[in-house]
């Protein structure tokens, strides 16, 4: 497939202007699917540390490591006994994220999100993010240190976001969807367009206090009657956000509802849409919705070609030279996509994957390494009901 439908950034600030769809013709890059490992549970989120070793989130609950390729039998962190019931197929919940402190090197602090039995009534399960820190052995992690920074309620157990990541300002950024059901259907305007709510948004906060967090001065909200984490709103269900390492642009890939599936740069106190709008279109109302001060996505597609969006990283490594300056992202489903800058505009096209395992392959996640190399998260099943997943390490043909 060369050619793709691509929606055109909006200005930000004033009407939101849609832009005419346009096809444009984008090459097909081939490349390879090199097997790092198999036999994971769900493999949704991983990191490197400095040392190069691999730090994997299994859905189910352990953080699994590999070192030089080779999967190590014993988990550098179980958090099973932390999480809510999972039900298997299709379910959402979880651990969800993972991220390195900064000075990882110094301090061995690090972070994750899971899904915990809720402590209030009426709620589904609550979102923990929490700290860690490693013990004397850089394969294990001090499993009696968690320091628990924020939990959030869910009403319902799907659209959990779930990624967390530092920013180039070394703020934690968390993502976080809007709280489940079908059309955000929690409030007479959803959570996501709700600025008194975490959900459906991404959030910024500062670790490096004495209380569980602290909130940068400078995020768009504080003393405005709002939720004072909030860095951008109008979100669904953010899964999988990256800074550029060159640009520090902040790319976040939204799972849409019925129709389409889109991309993000996010800007500082940006409204993205939900559920106002899914990408560029109306949605409730489905006609002559108000569309001002929203800022639309830099790209979409029709669920003709997928159903639900991963989100990946531009590529600022050295070994696949094809894919310099481009965003590479996929949807669950299996297709592999790229972005591509022209002018003002962003092209889209297709990657071609050899060396695929035979079967479905669901795309969970990307990861980068230290030498900004890139890694794909896949999964033979439809959720963490079997030990299906594995790492594969995206190569030239």
């Amino acid at each position: 497939m060369f050619a793709a439908l691509i929606v055109l950034l909006a200005a930000c600030g004033g009407p939101a202007k849609k832009s005419n769809s346009e096809r444009n013709l984008a090459a097909d890059i081939s490349l390879k699917l090199e097997n790092i490992a198999e036999g994971l549970h769900s493999p949704v989120a991983a990191t490197f540390s400095p040392e190069g070793l691999m730090l994997v989130c299994e859905q189910t609950g352990q953080i699994r490591v590999l070192e030089n390729n080779k999967l190590i039998d014993k988990p550098f962190l179980n958090l099973e006994s932390k999480l809510v019931k999972i039900s298997g197929a299709y379910d959402e919940r979880g651990l969800l994220g993972i991220a390195l402190h900064p000075d990882y090197a110094i301090n061995k602090k690090f972070y994750v999100y899971y899904s915990a039995p809720s402590t209030e009534k009426g709620f589904d399960h609550q979102s923990v993010i929490a700290e860690y820190k490693v013990s004397t052995d850089p394969m294990l992690a001090d499993a009696a240190s968690e320091r628990i920074l924020l939990t959030i309620q869910q009403p319902e157990s799907n659209h959990n976001g779930g990624d967390l990541k530092f920013g180039p300002d070394g703020y934690l950024y968390i993502g976080v969807g809007d709280g489940g059901g079908a059309g955000d259907r929690h409030g007479e305007k959803g959570n996501g367009q709700n600025l008194n709510t975490l959900l459906g948004k991404i959030l910024r906060i500062d670790v490096n206090t004495d209380q569980s967090y602290g909130i940068p001065n400078d995020n768009p909200f504080v003393g405005k009657g709002a939720k004072p984490e909030i860095w951008a709103y109008g979100l669904r269900n953010p899964w999988r956000f990256s800074f550029d390492k060159n640009s520090r642009q902040l790319f976040v890939a939204d799972v849409g509802q019925n129709k389409f599936e889109e991309v993000n740069i996010i800007e500082k106190g940006g409204n993205y849409g939900w559920k106002i709008m899914e990408a560029s279109h109306c949605f409730d109302p489905e006609e002559n919705c108000k569309t001002e001060g929203l800022i639309l996505p830099i790209a979409e597609y029709e669920h003709e070609e997928g159903i639900s969006i991963t989100g990946g990283f531009v590529y600022r490594g050295k070994e696949l030279t094809r894919l310099t300056d481009k965003y590479i992202f996929a949807d669950w489903t299996g297709p592999v996509f790229y972005l591509e800058k022209k002018g003002e505009s962003w092209i889209r096209g297709t990657v071609s994957l050899a060396a695929k395992p035979s079967g479905d392959l669901k795309i969970l996640s990307f990861v980068q390494d230290n030498n900004a190399e890139l890694y794909v998260l896949t999964n033979q099943e439809v959720g963490p009901k079997d030990i299906k997943g594995a790492v594969y390490k995206l190569i030239n043909p």
